[in-house]
């Protein structure tokens, strides 16, 4: 097989707008985006549909959210509703330079106020015939409905990846206690890219001075190169989270 790495992105991007919901910067983000390269990007709060904002924004897209940020560099993409309303919806998306075999977007709400989902994406890098599975996520606010999410993710990982396929969970967790790993370590056997790198979570929320670890890069079946923490400038400025990137090595 031959020495394939792959570079993976996640970022809540706030649906487009600034921390403090005054300024639409998606176009920003997209030109930040692009700038670091990465062949999967996984993001959280993205828009599918939202007819008030169009006749709000001058330079809002024609296109999908993610569809505007995918455009001529991530050629296949994947997006699954998890918060609907009246005037559109939002969720998760994955972009991605590979094809996808298959995703499913799987709901595991709670509250009807708060719906969320998992979304379950596998791609196949064309040097080599290895399924890699990503699964995309937003969880609860609350830790009883985060724990429950967990329970379903990890039932989801036991039921449709294989072991010998590699893993890449990304997202925003909101699990600033830390018990995530709980589901996923012991039970799957998967590490978080920084905690395992350096020790500790990447903290990566409020944006303006990050302090609360809410973002991860779980993995299994890869080795770690690199991982990098986005802060600063543009990223300060963008989403009130800011964004997580990792370098694997296919085992």
């Amino acid at each position: 097989m031959p020495d394939t790495s792959i570079k993976v992105l996640t970022y809540n991007i706030h649906k487009g707008f600034s921390a403090t919901n005054l300024r639409f910067i998606l176009h920003e983000i997209k030109n930040a985006l692009r700038r670091m390269d990465a062949d999967i990007v996984c993001l959280q709060e993205v828009h599918g549909e939202r007819d008030i904002s169009k006749n709000r924004f001058d330079d809002w897209p024609n296109t999908r959210q993610f569809e505007f940020l995918a455009d001529q560099v991530w050629h296949h993409h994947a997006y699954g509703k998890n918060a609907i309303y009246e005037s559109g919806h939002h969720g998760n998306a994955i972009l991605s330079k590979y094809p996808f075999i298959e995703w499913e977007n799987i709901n595991v709400s709670m509250l009807r106020s708060a719906s969320r989902s998992l979304l379950h994406g596998t791609i196949q890098v064309p040097e080599n015939d290895q399924k890699i599975h990503i699964i995309c996520v937003h969880l609860g606010l609350f830790e009883l409905e985060r724990e429950r999410q967990l329970s379903l993710l990890a039932k989801r990982i036991k039921s449709h990846v294989p072991s010998d396929e590699p893993l890449i969970i990304a997202g925003d967790f909101n699990d600033w206690r830390g018990r995530a790993e709980y589901y996923l370590h012991q039970d799957l056997g998967v590490q978080e890219v920084f905690k395992n790198t350096h020790g500790s979570y990447a903290r990566t929320f409020p944006a303006w001075l990050p302090v609360l670890s809410m973002d991860r890069i779980y993995f299994r079946g890869f080795d770690v190169i690199d991982c990098m923490h986005l802060q600063g400038q543009p990223w300060r400025r963008l989403s009130d989270h800011t964004p997580l990137l990792a370098e694997f090595r296919l085992i």
